[in-house]
């Protein structure tokens, strides 16, 4: 059984593995592809080593985790208290459900120009922009999980005689916690790519900006890097969320 789960895990590599050998037979071997229009793995691999000991890949990944983390924690706080709030009571989800329905669609990217305006150049407009990527997803997974907690469970409680405040401290938000963590889930996933968008334009550190200046210089390797590295922190974060899911659900 143990062998079995060991082959299952190996099974995930097979596929990036030809990909990289295709990609350095391409690039490397026969260099049908120049390096400045797209770069070797071997090219990316001395990039790698050279902006780790340099130490700018830690600075640029702690400078993109911070906004990330920062951006993701305010469109938790508000899109959790707000996604209770309107699931609690349809009075005020019908009043402000034309108003989701309406920003709720807009990229966060079309929202660049107004935050450099608004913010300058810097960490705040790149964590407006990953703010308005997660709120939504995560205020729409709030009301969601109120909404399906009513029924037997609220029934149950209010023939206790509870009040409204432990009503929602201790029967409505436990309940709607496994929909709170998928909207999180959904929204680091949106964090990370509404992160490189805002470096790209609005800031002067980061992943973002590291992939931006390298593109400008045609130092192609860096690039590359900082793509995969995205990549990385991605299935880091999936993988953490997957994990909190089961516990929750087991």
């Amino acid at each position: 059984m143990t062998e079995i789960k060991l082959y299952d895990k190996l099974d995930v590599l097979v596929l990036p593995v030809i990909l990289i050998i295709i990609w350095y037979i391409i690039c490397d071997l026969l260099m049908l592809i120049p390096s400045y229009m797209f770069p070797g793995p071997i090219e990316v691999v001395n990039s790698f080593i050279n902006l780790l000991v340099s130490g700018k890949l830690l600075k640029d990944i702690i400078d993109t985790l911070y906004k990330v983390f920062l951006g993701l924690f305010l469109a938790a706080v508000v899109g959790i208290s707000l996604g209770i709030i309107l699931g609690w009571s349809r009075r005020l989800e019908r009043l402000c459900s034309l108003i989701i329905s309406v920003l709720r669609p807009i990229p966060p990217i079309a929202w660049i120009p107004f935050s450099i305006l608004w913010f300058g150049i810097g960490t705040a407009p790149a964590v407006f922009i990953i703010f308005l990527g997660c709120v939504f997803p995560i205020l729409v997974s709030t009301i969601d999980g109120v909404h399906r907690t009513r029924g037997v469970l609220i029934e149950a409680a209010q023939s206790f005689g509870v009040s409204n405040l432990q009503m929602l401290t201790e029967v409505i938000l436990p309940a709607t916690v496994p929909y709170i963590v998928s909207g999180l889930k959904v929204g680091i996933g949106i964090a990370l790519m509404c992160t490189i968008a805002g470096e790209m334009i609005g800031s002067s550190s980061g992943i973002g900006y590291r992939i931006l200046t390298s593109t400008s210089l045609f130092d192609t390797g860096s690039t590359v890097v900082g793509m995969l590295v995205i990549g990385v922190i991605g299935i880091i974060f999936d993988y953490i969320f997957t994990k909190i899911q089961e516990q929750i659900f087991w």
